[in-house]
């Protein structure tokens, strides 16, 4: 059923929130994860000595101001009944705290650090179990987008999002900002009229006074609480699962991604039960950084994914599979990263297979294998390890392909060593014991060689764990299945390399986005004028409304000089925020023109997220960049 918004807006939006997202309880209880011996170097907490369990936020949305207001009310489990409470805060303006008895609690705000932000120790008292701390964000927050009536799809109205991962959630509420740290949440928003919070929340509800109250029951890492605020419409797909965008894109989003529910229900005979209740996607304005977030209950995912063929939603097997591996059972800290993504880019490509057949899952990781291979001629060492030492760096410094194709990779050498059969069994065995908890390569380790590697040794022999998760590079008896749509492509790139055939007498007939994108990466390292121009009045490519292609077409005609892309480049530079895009366009334009660089950037930085700004800060120059 399609919910529009009428008038008045919010209290018929927002009813349809509580009847499409009102969802039912886990399919088990869920407690947060006990205290363990890890140490997150990206925390300032001590959730050992007093751990923070439970947040109810109460929250205002000022868009005039650009800032979040209210209380976040934290409810602690405390080991050591001695110790304070220390908390990860960057860039908050902390107004008042009190304990469990309402009365003041002293505390002091840390140096405040440009990756990981600062400290806030609150004293508490010997019967204190909650503090609620009163404050406010900064229209600077990392964490947050404020986005103009002229940067979402309708034009008509403000946007909120909120991007937590990896560090930022700690710039928009005060909390232990660690994965390792699983929290169950409440949240109180008010809103301006006429615009429709959601959240990554198992229930929603309208209440009397005009506000929404939403509920996560079970404990999740911090980087996954989420919010977004806007112009929103719903339209569903199924009993558990639909579509939230602008409502002049809602019904072409709900078509484009109409597989969600199969995709669901085939997740669920792999690995086990959805434990999450509904699966709601949220179309975001097009300056999203990533391709999609996993945000339980409702992935965050970028426009850039609506190509109008369903060529690109693999991202929504992708993101449907964190609800496994990420979400159910995440990294304990961000070394362990590639435990939340390489199961997930393994599981997504199962999905696939699926829903859409084996060709196609093929294809698709033949396409990952071969941008691992250009990643890695260009990645050092230390970053080419799936455990990385992250130990003084940025946690987003291990943000790559590596710990995604390189970890699937490792999955898939288990699968064909140990077969099908057993590797689903593990697997599911995996998800199921380790359900709603945060956990280190060291356990996966030692769960993979009790459970899959001890009962049949001579099996276990022909995989080097040591050299997968610890070594750098790639092993050499890395997985890979020929796939036969990419082989007919490559038979059109020798034709045309040769010289035998212009562009117009390629066989393309039928050619999907994956065989496209092979095409275009395989083209000649050199090519004249007069050649760009062939391929793009034959094939379309400047006016190709498929961003993925898109983005390897501009790269190319950045570096071959094709001046009829530089109008459309431009507009697809203000227009995208998906780093995915940005980062090699950005890369190619300073190879070819610094200046250039600089001056686009100058003019579209302000249209990107904190994430982007990170990466392409360095790239194209910060000093320059930023005046």
């Amino acid at each position: 059923m399609r919910h529009a918004l009428l008038s008045p807006l919010l209290s018929l939006a927002v009813s349809a929130l509580a009847s499409c997202t009102l969802a039912s309880p886990p399919s088990q209880p869920a407690s947060p994860t006990p205290p363990r011996n890890v140490l997150d170097e990206h925390s300032h907490a001590e959730p050992k000595r007093a751990r923070v369990v439970h947040v109810d936020l109460d929250l205002n949305l000022d868009f005039a101001a650009k800032r979040i207001a209210g209380y976040a009310e934290l409810r602690i489990e405390r080991p050591d009944p001695e110790a304070p409470l220390i908390l990860d805060v960057k860039g908050l303006e902390i107004e008042l705290i009190t304990g469990s008895d309402g009365g003041i609690r002293p505390f002091q705000l840390g140096e405040e650090h440009d990756n990981l932000g600062g400290s806030l120790t609150i004293r508490l008292k010997p019967d204190d179990e909650l503090v609620r701390i009163h404050y406010s964000t900064v229209p600077t927050s990392e964490a947050l987008q404020w986005l103009s009536p002229e940067q979402t799809a309708g034009g008509k109205a403000p946007f909120l999002f909120s991007q937590g991962q990896s560090v930022l959630t700690r710039s928009w509420i005060p909390l232990q900002d660690s994965p390792g740290v699983r929290v169950t949440y409440t949240a109180r928003v008010q809103a301006p009229d006429g615009l429709v919070p959601v959240m990554s929340a198992d229930s929603s509800e309208r209440l009397e006074d005009g506000s929404s109250m939403f509920r996560m029951t079970s404990p999740i890492p911090p980087y996954l609480i989420a919010i977004a605020c806007g112009d929103l419409e719903f339209e569903a797909i199924s009993e558990r699962c639909g579509v939230w965008a602008d409502p002049s894109i809602v019904a072409s989003a709900a078509k484009e991604l109409e597989d969600t529910e199969s995709m669901i229900a085939n997740a669920e005979k792999l690995f086990g039960p959805y434990r999450w209740g509904r699966y709601d996607l949220l179309i975001l304005p097009p300056a999203f950084p990533f391709g999609g977030m996993e945000n339980p209950c409702m992935t965050f995912a970028t426009p850039t994914i609506l190509a109008g063929d369903k060529s690109l939603v693999s991202l929504v097997a992708h993101e449907l599979a964190h609800s496994w591996s990420g979400n159910l059972v995440t990294n304990a800290t961000w070394s362990d990263f590639w435990l939340n993504e390489g199961s997930t880019v393994y599981f997504e490509a199962r999905i696939m297979e699926e829903v859409f057949g084996a060709e196609r899952a093929i294809m698709e990781n033949q396409l990952s294998f071969n941008g691992l291979k250009r990643e890695l001629e260009g990645t050092s060492e230390r970053d080419s390890i799936l455990h990385i030492d992250l130990k003084g760096r940025h946690p987003d410094d291990g943000f790559s392909g590596i710990p995604y194709n390189k970890g699937a990779l490792f999955l898939r050498r288990l699968e064909e060593v140990f077969g099908r059969a057993d590797f689903d069994r593990f697997l599911r065995a995996w998800f199921d014991g380790h359900a709603f908890q945060s956990v280190t390569t060291a356990e996966f380790v030692s769960f993979l060689g009790t459970e899959l590697l001890a009962p049949k040794p001579e099996l276990a022999a022909q995989v080097d764990v040591e050299k997968w998760i610890y070594g750098s590079g790639l092993p050499d008896t890395a997985p890979v299945v020929p796939s036969s749509a990419l082989a007919q492509v490559d038979a059109e790139l020798k034709t045309y390399s040769s010289g035998k055939s212009a562009a117009g007498e390629l066989n393309t007939d039928g050619w999907v986005t994956g065989q496209w994108l092979h095409f275009l990466e395989g083209l000649p390292a050199e090519l004249s004028m007069e050649a760009m121009s062939d391929l793009d009045a034959t094939f379309g490519f400047t006016g190709n409304g498929n961003s993925e292609i898109l983005c390897v077409w501009f790269r190319l005609s950045v570096k071959h000089g094709y001046a009829a892309a530089d109008e459309k480049l431009e507009a697809f530079l203000a227009r995208v925020g998906r780093a995915k895009f940005l980062i090699p366009l950005y890369t190619a334009l300073v190879k070819v023109s610094p200046e250039r660089a600089r001056e686009l950037y100058a003019r579209m930085r302000p249209r990107y997220h904190a994430v982007a700004h990170a990466n392409l800060d360095r790239i194209v120059g910060a000093s320059e960049s930023a005046e």
